[in-house]
């Protein structure tokens, strides 16, 4: 019995072959090279259904995943050949024609597993088709479980069935060890990275099992997840430039949600107590590694809680998220590794900010001093900014990017904090909190503001410096006021950017790196 060409570690051929057979290129077929493969292959189809085959037949039935087929028959001693029937499905990523004999890998989501492909087990038709089948081709398989003499878990199909095209693949994959270099073409074509990039699907898998783990603990803390407008006809909830579209019918502009805060809090003032939702968040604002147009957030909102509550329980949620993702709550941060069970400093923003910039600063100061540090430090700010607002430039400038391992950030001022309660001791801040990591703020939580009259006067703030050029504030929502005269209990609110956590977990430093399908610039013609 015959067996594959040796391979390295990676799959890679040693000597110097792919695995279907030709020299390894530098990626995908390109120019003319490109056209002639897909006529090639389109050809096949033509001629498949010329012959009465369908190359995009409508369903397969299997009966076994690969990581299934794995898990039944992964402790088979070398060179057994079982009478285990299985019907198997994935796509073909490593193909190698030895004669009588060709050996493929197929991959599906769960794994994959080699095929030993026998001219005498399908015979001289069904054999030659499968020859003919190429690199990125989805097939069917229904044979035997086998091991090779090198103790290869295998598949061996049987009869003329033995082998079935499920989708033909027009476009030749990108080459399976250089894969797509160029990164933008990875994120413009993330079928194409996904197929071939084992570590972007762990990023995703990642993602997957953080969102999970999320709504699991949730679950077990009594919240109930609930789904809010993405239509908002005003626009609250955090500062943020809105996209604005319009309602054809109403005759009315609306705006993409920037949060979901005000929604969830009618929801407290109505008696659900607790209450959370994953949301599909948009804000107009820059594209870097750390922002995207659109993002997702979890929101939480509980009653008879405060700001203490919230950071006892963002903690919860990111530690359990870790080890329900990564099997571990250790990650690696700049090159040093950070246990997230350990307990999260707490520090107020002011003190960050002093410190950074060798000067006290307070909300209350006048604001030419505030301005004065701030132009030393090279922090910009607006001209209708207040003290409070030139401080959080300050620490942005001075101290952000230093918070390296998790912190609570604490004590903002009122004036960037229009739905937080005023700190108990000090009229000038609030009891509101950001939780920075890798200098990156991963969430924001804070005692819920819920006295209807001073609600207003900071909307009516907001709205005035809206009218003054901040395109970033709020306005007065007067049907979130008219709820919160029904009267709203005490109630502390967390907000968790979900990808940014699934930057930290999966260990990667852009954001696109998480996001299936990031906003991009148009492709050039």
């Amino acid at each position: 019995m015959s067996e594959p060409t040796p391979t390295s570690a990676d799959g890679t051929p040693t000597d110097g072959t792919r695995p279907d057979g030709n020299s390894a290129d530098d990626g995908e077929h390109v120019g003319s090279g490109l056209e002639a493969e897909k006529a090639r292959r389109l050809g096949r189809v033509a001629a498949l259904r010329e012959s009465g085959d369908e190359p995009y037949p409508y369903r397969f039935d299997r009966s076994h995943t690969l990581a299934e087929l794995r898990s039944g028959w992964g402790e088979l001693e070398p060179g057994i050949e079982t009478d285990d029937a299985v019907t198997i499905a994935g796509r073909i990523m490593l193909k190698r024609d030895s004669g009588k004999l060709v050996f493929a890998t197929i991959r599906d989501r769960s794994g994959e597993v080699q095929l030993f492909v026998s001219k005498a087990e399908l015979g001289d038709d069904a054999f030659a088709g499968a020859k003919a089948l190429d690199l990125g081709d989805w097939v069917g398989v229904s044979g035997t479980v086998m091991t090779t003499r090198k103790g290869e878990l295998s598949v061996k199909p049987v009869g003329e069935a033995g082998v079935r095209l499920l989708a033909k693949a027009i476009r030749p994959m990108p080459d399976k060890w250089h894969g797509l270099t160029d990164t933008d073409t990875r994120f413009r074509q993330r079928y194409a990275d996904l197929i071939i990039n084992d570590e972007a699907r762990r990023h995703f898998e990642i993602r997957h099992e953080t969102v999970a783990s999320i709504r699991q603990t949730l679950a077990v803390h009594g919240y109930v997840e609930v789904e809010t407008p993405v239509l908002h006809p005003e626009v609250g909830g955090a500062h943020a430039r809105p996209f604005v579209t319009h309602h054809n019918t109403l005759d009315m502009d609306l705006y993409l949600r920037i949060a979901v805060e005000l929604y969830l809090k009618r929801l407290i003032v109505g008696g659900m107590e607790r209450v959370y939702e994953i949301a599909r968040t948009f804000r107009n604002e820059g594209i870097s590694t750390r922002h995207n147009p659109e993002f997702t957030m979890m929101e939480l909102y509980q009653a008879f809680g405060d700001w203490t509550d919230m950071m006892d329980i963002t903690e919860e949620l990111v530690t359990t998220a870790a080890r329900d993702a990564l099997g571990t709550t250790i990650v690696e941060i700049r090159g040093e590794a950070v246990d997230l069970a350990d307990p999260w400093p707490r520090k107020r923003m002011i003190d960050f900010a002093s410190e950074g910039a060798g000067a006290a600063l307070h909300p209350s100061m006048p604001l030419a001093d505030a301005r004065r540090v701030a132009d030393e430090h090279g922090a910009a700010y607006d001209e209708h900014w207040g003290s409070g607002r030139v401080i959080e430039a300050i620490f942005e400038a001075v101290a952000e990017d230093g918070v390296v391992r998790p912190t609570f950030v604490t004590g903002h001022p009122v004036e960037i904090s229009p739905l937080a309660r005023v700190d108990r001791h000090d009229p000038f801040l609030t009891e509101r909190f950001e939780l920075f990591v890798d200098g990156r703020e991963l969430a924001n939580g804070y005692s819920e503001l819920n006295d209807p009259v001073e609600q207003r006067a900071r909307f009516e703030e907001e709205q005035a410096a809206k009218e003054a050029g901040d395109s970033e504030a709020g306005s007065v929502d007067e049907d979130y006021l008219r709820a919160l005269e029904y009267g709203m209990p005490p109630t502390g609110g967390l907000g968790i950017g979900i990808d940014r956590l699934a930057m930290l977990l999966a260990g990667v430093d852009s954001i696109k790196e998480v996001v299936l399908f990031p906003t991009l610039r148009p492709e050039a013609p």
